[in-house]
């Protein structure tokens, strides 16, 4: 797929300029559209940013159709990285002792967005095949990051909530769990209530394809009154992958 379509470039960023697109980009999403705001947020600027930012890897995609313009999004922390910072973003939503006494290498994913006129094409793709590549190249056993559903009304999502609690949960040696301060149970609907096809369609796309690749989730949703969303802790055993994922990673890896 990178071969025929070579106008979409993905690498890490390098310069202030990359970070501050790819800063611009998530203002436009996080916070034009989903309505997200942070004591970091630079409104006049249109920026969305944290004190987070100088120790993540930023990897961009850019449409160089448009000048190189800034089309998608992933923030990545390895173990490394975090420790500098002093902790993983998501320790502020979820306590991460069981990943972090798993002795394995960890990689968190953040803020992952494309650009409204982007989404339903092949661009996650692309982010998704040099995600990959990183994956590799840094020896990442377990993957894991918030992913998110607007608003903070969990009855509102009460199906696909119930869902991942009865079908997605992670094993009890990965299983980690929403903060008790903002914890939302997921299992507001008795499983045999449950509506598989509606909680499906409900489901944020970027949560049902990381599903779809074998992912599990943690014990419990936050309700993350700044951004607006209730969150869910998506986790990826590396080692576990299932056929459809191994496939994908070989294919980003050998393109």
């Amino acid at each position: 797929m990178s071969r025929t379509e070579p106008h979409f470039r993905a690498r890490l960023a390098k310069t202030a300029e990359e970070l501050r697109a790819a800063q611009n980009l998530r203002y436009e999403v996080f916070v034009e559209e989903l309505g997200g705001d942070g004591l970091m947020v630079d409104h006049q600027a249109r920026l969305e940013q944290d004190r987070f930012d100088p120790f993540f890897d930023h990897l961009i995609l850019s449409d160089e159709r448009r000048d190189g313009k800034i089309i998608g999004v992933y923030r990545l922390l390895r173990e490394d990285q975090a420790q500098r910072a002093g902790q993983f973003y998501s320790e502020d939503e979820y306590d991460l002792t069981p990943l972090k006494r798993s002795g394995r290498k960890l990689l968190e994913l953040g803020r992952s967005c494309v650009a409204a006129d982007y989404r339903g094409g092949t661009a996650m793709f692309h982010l998704w095949q040099a995600l990959a590549r990183y994956v590799q190249q840094h020896e990442i056993d377990i993957m894991f990051g918030v992913a998110s559903f607007h608003g903070t009304d969990a009855k509102a999502v009460a199906q696909p909530l119930s869902l991942l609690h009865y079908r997605h949960l992670a094993p009890p040696e990965l299983r980690v769990r929403a903060c008790a301060g903002q914890y939302q149970r997921l299992d507001l609907i008795a499983e045999d209530r449950l509506d598989r096809v509606e909680a499906m369609r409900q489901m944020p796309p970027l949560i049902k394809a990381y599903l779809r690749l074998g992912g599990y989730v943690g014990d419990g949703a936050f309700i993350d009154h700044k951004f607006n969303t209730l969150d869910i802790c998506l986790i990826m055993d590396t080692s576990a992958m299932n056929n459809k994922l191994k496939s994908f990673y070989s294919r980003g890896v050998s393109a």
